[in-house]
């Protein structure tokens, strides 16, 4: 089995890793929670159809999008930043995503949360750059955190937690 780079400039919630040997099997979810021992990006599917395992990957030109985890090599996040759910708190304060969670009970078993925390955090940077009209919110949303799933059938909890969040700043989000 050959070896290769996991990522010779990879940024971990604002952290750089420097180059790390792995398998060229290893998907980036094994190289987080066992390499690094960041468990908080969870193993769901294997399929990259629950999507628990979403990561954030932010682009250069400042736009950013979810990632499942299980299925990609780790090789091929050299170079990248990423944000993992491990990343949203800051100075110990928890994001108003999260506080918006934990007011809705949007984790129930808390196996999907990261993914959808991932993805909602998507979304309001998004909404923060492109507002869109009150109107339009709850398809936003929905399109947003569809493909996502959650096997305790959470989905409005995660839904209400973000518009919550949303209308809790209407100037930034909408328009």
């Amino acid at each position: 089995m050959s070896l290769a780079y996991a990522a010779k400039a990879l940024t971990i919630n604002g952290e750089a890793h420097a180059p790390t040997e792995v398998r060229d099997d290893l998907t980036m979810n094994d190289f987080l929670r066992e390499v690094l021992g960041m468990t908080g990006t969870k193993f769901g599917c294997g399929a990259a159809q629950c999507l628990s395992c979403a990561i954030i990957i932010d682009n250069p030109d400042g736009s950013s999008h979810t990632s499942p985890t299980c299925i990609v090599p780790a090789a091929s996040f050299d170079g990248k930043a990423i944000r993992t759910v491990e990343g949203h708190a800051k100075d110990g304060e928890l994001s108003a995503l999260q506080k918006a969670f934990i007011a809705h009970f949007a984790f129930q078993c808390g196996y999907c949360t990261a993914g959808f925390l991932n993805e909602g955090q998507v979304l309001l940077e998004r909404l923060a750059k492109a507002p869109v009209a009150r109107a339009e919110l709850e398809s936003i949303i929905a399109d947003a955190l569809d493909g996502h799933l959650c096997r305790c059938t959470g989905y409005i909890k995660y839904h209400e937690a973000v518009r919550a969040v949303i209308l809790a700043d209407p100037g930034r989000y909408l328009a």
